[in-house]
């Protein structure tokens, strides 16, 4: 039986997965703390130490391993496998992360942006199972999306498709990805507690949104107890999600979109206003063969993300 490994990489935590290639299952897990302060080398010394580890405590050899993937917040270089010194890992800069697995592991390596990754997840694992065109939008820390088209994986010239959080839809608004009134300035935790501390400045009625605490999450806690100004924040933020989903529609005619983090948790919050500004905007034959649900893997997304990547990753060499 031939396996995957995968690496997941964030500011924060680091997984490293192991599966059978047959299998939709995790077969088995290391997490730990990034550290970032101890710098790259320490963290990538940890990541192939857990995947070894892996590999032994399952009485796997290095030529058991078929094809490993990279899962990673970007700035990278997914042809050559480098990291470019994103922002939660400060000093991987120019890090040739893939070529340093294959020569550990001696099995090909992939490396993808975390938004690339997920969309490759939910798709061959998820949410957008059976599709041949599905976008992935994040919809949590910040607005990114992965693209899935006619069966692959679009990144676009330079690697930079699906950075649909920098366009603006509206004139003035929160900023987010650096814009004023972008996508991601709507359409994000940060975005929507912009709008909330916007709105609770000029209201005058009762509120238990906690003026000391606003964020996405208290927002929605608050419009779940029927808070007449907490739900106006998320019917906002669900027109300006419709708004931009439109825009995706009206150009890429995807038949699924799959809409992660917040919209897992608080859909129901923003669906009435979303919906109707589709309606509104979006040709109505391109929105009628589109679906647009929740993204399904949740917390394990990370995992699948990268084993996602390594899954690609062997297909491209049998090519």
């Amino acid at each position: 039986m031939k396996h995957y490994l995968g690496f997941d990489i964030g500011g924060t935590k680091c997984a490293v997965v192991l599966a059978e290639c047959d299998s939709s299952a995790v077969l088995d897990k290391i997490r730990f703390e990034t550290k970032v302060s101890r710098g790259w080398r320490a963290v990538v010394d940890e990541l192939l130490e857990s995947a070894e580890t892996l590999l032994q405590r399952n009485a796997l050899k290095n030529e058991d391993v078929v094809a490993c993937g990279v899962s990673c917040g970007g700035p990278l270089d997914g042809k050559k496998g480098i990291i470019m010194c994103p922002p939660n890992l400060p000093d991987w800069d120019n890090v040739p992360l893939a070529e340093i697995i294959t020569d550990k592991f001696g099995a090909p390596c992939k490396v993808c942006n975390d938004a690339d990754a997920c969309a490759l997840a939910e798709w061959q694992f998820g949410a957008g199972k059976g599709c041949n065109n599905m976008i992935l939008l994040t919809f949590g820390t910040g607005m990114g999306a992965g693209l899935i088209l006619d069966g692959k994986l679009y990144t676009g010239a330079c690697g930079m498709a699906g950075e649909v959080g920098h366009v603006r839809i509206d004139a003035d608004g929160p900023v987010g990805y650096g814009k004023a009134g972008s996508f991601e300035g709507y359409c994000s935790g940060a975005g929507i507690a912009a709008t909330a501390q916007k709105m609770l400045s000029i209201y005058n009625g009762i509120t238990v949104i906690p003026r000391d605490n606003v964020s996405a999450l208290t927002v929605a806690q608050a419009a779940e107890k029927g808070d007449k100004l907490a739900n106006a924040i998320y019917r906002k933020c669900g027109e300006k999600l419709g708004q931009g989903i439109s825009l995706l529609i009206d150009i890429l005619n995807p038949e699924r979109i799959v809409i992660g983090s917040i919209f897992e948790r608080s859909g129901r919050l923003l669906a009435d206003t979303m919906y109707e500004t589709i309606k509104r905007e979006a040709l109505p034959i391109s929105a009628g063969c589109c679906q647009i649900v929740p993204a399904m893997l949740g917390d394990k997304i990370g995992y699948y993300a990268a084993l996602g990547v390594a899954k690609i990753c062997a297909q491209e060499v049998l090519k």
